[in-house]
């Protein structure tokens, strides 16, 4: 029994002994330095120096990739819905969905007594323009002549510039929806013509259909040999683009295929709900692989900026920052605030808070928290 309990006492005290040679280690590590605020001061630097690597950071020109969502859009100037400019009927159709048009293409003709009142209208300040200068050139001989007052004289002047200008009026009234008046038949349908080329994207024409002037448009064309790419990019990131930088697009429908773009236009405010900024680029779309309304990833080049450049280990996170551990001299190290703006690579590329001259722990920071 006696024997027992030595045995038992024994493997204790052998266990005690084992755990305090474990545990030696970290004591002499903990008492190798002392952390007053953001200083640390070492008590036995070569037992520290064994277990951290102090490097110099270097310093590089590099671009920050801004990679963000965005949407494919149709440029606005370049996207017409066509609508009837009158009342009337449609009488015939030109063009089809998917057809491409040039400008003032025929798109359909519409029957409307509106444009019949518009034609009247022209010839109407026709005759009376004719009417005018008639009674110009008769008062004009009569004053010659003695025979006609200076009053009436000048009124013939001014009824004639009177009727010219309402003729002009009359007749680039019709110009607007590119009629001839000199080939003018009245009561002619009005042939809708497209304000630009492009492709029929959109097409609801139908022979017979009466339609009312603020209905709904019947056909959109639309110019997609370029499109815009709306971005949203967070306040933060804005500093890294300007208009005229590269872009790369991607789209779900090719994921292998990176397409190239041009930053055309930064809004000059700022979304409060999102804290991001809207980012118009332009993209040649002549082989129409993006849609309109398709998502996107853009990836913004950005400008080049010079940074101090750190492995990621040398980052170390506090509650609210993130800092370097920099070695004043042989015992004496402190902690500064530095502003990492990205990582790529292993590296993080510092903004503010270190130079190049600094000395910074590279590998072993986490011994001197």
């Amino acid at each position: 029994m006696m024997k027992s309990k030595l045995l038992t006492a024994g493997l204790i005290l052998s266990l005690l002994l084992s755990g305090g040679c474990r545990n030696k280690p970290i004591e002499v590590e903990q008492s190798a330095y002392t952390i007053k605020n953001d200083s640390i001061y070492l008590h036995n630097v070569s037992s520290v120096m064994q277990i951290i690597r102090i490097g110099s950071p270097q310093k590089e020109y590099v671009s920050k990739e801004v990679i963000t969502a965005g949407r494919i859009q149709a440029i606005p100037t370049q996207i017409a819905y066509i609508a009837p400019p009158f009342d009337g009927r449609i009488t015939k159709s030109h063009i089809k969905i998917g057809q491409q048009v040039n400008a003032l293409t025929p798109l359909f003709e519409i029957l409307s007594h509106d444009f019949t009142e518009l034609q009247k209208d022209y010839y109407q300040a026709e005759s009376e323009r004719e009417l005018a200068r008639k009674d110009f050139v008769r008062k004009e001989e009569l004053m010659q002549n003695n025979l006609c007052s200076a009053r009436e004289y000048e009124e013939a002047i001014n009824g004639m510039k009177q009727a010219e200008k309402e003729y002009e009026n009359a007749r680039a009234a019709l110009g607007i929806y590119h009629v001839n008046p000199d080939e003018m038949i009245l009561g002619q349908p009005l042939v809708i013509r497209a304000p630009i080329a492009g492709e029929v994207i959109e097409n609801n024409i139908v022979t017979g259909l009466y339609l009312e002037s603020g209905s709904d448009p019947v056909s959109v064309i639309a110019d997609l040999n370029d499109v815009w790419i709306t971005a949203q990019v967070k306040e933060k990131d804005i500093r890294f683009i300007t208009e005229g930088d590269k872009i790369k697009v991607r789209v779900n429908a090719f994921p292998e295929k990176e397409i190239e773009g041009t930053v055309f236009h930064i809004e000059g405010f700022v979304d409060e709900d999102t804290r991001s900024i809207r980012v118009l680029s332009v993209c040649d779309n002549r082989n129409e692989n993006l849609k309109t309304g398709m998502y996107a990833t853009i990836t913004f080049a950005g400008v080049h900026e010079e940074y101090t450049v750190l492995p990621e280990n040398a980052v170390m996170q506090a509650q609210n920052n993130s800092y370097a551990i920099v070695q004043i001299n042989d015992s004496i190290f402190i902690r500064k605030a530095i502003t990492v703006d990205f990582t790529r690579g292993g590296n993080a590329y510092i903004s503010e808070g270190l130079t190049s001259e600094d000395r910074v722990v590279f590998e072993g920071g986490y011994y001197l928290q």
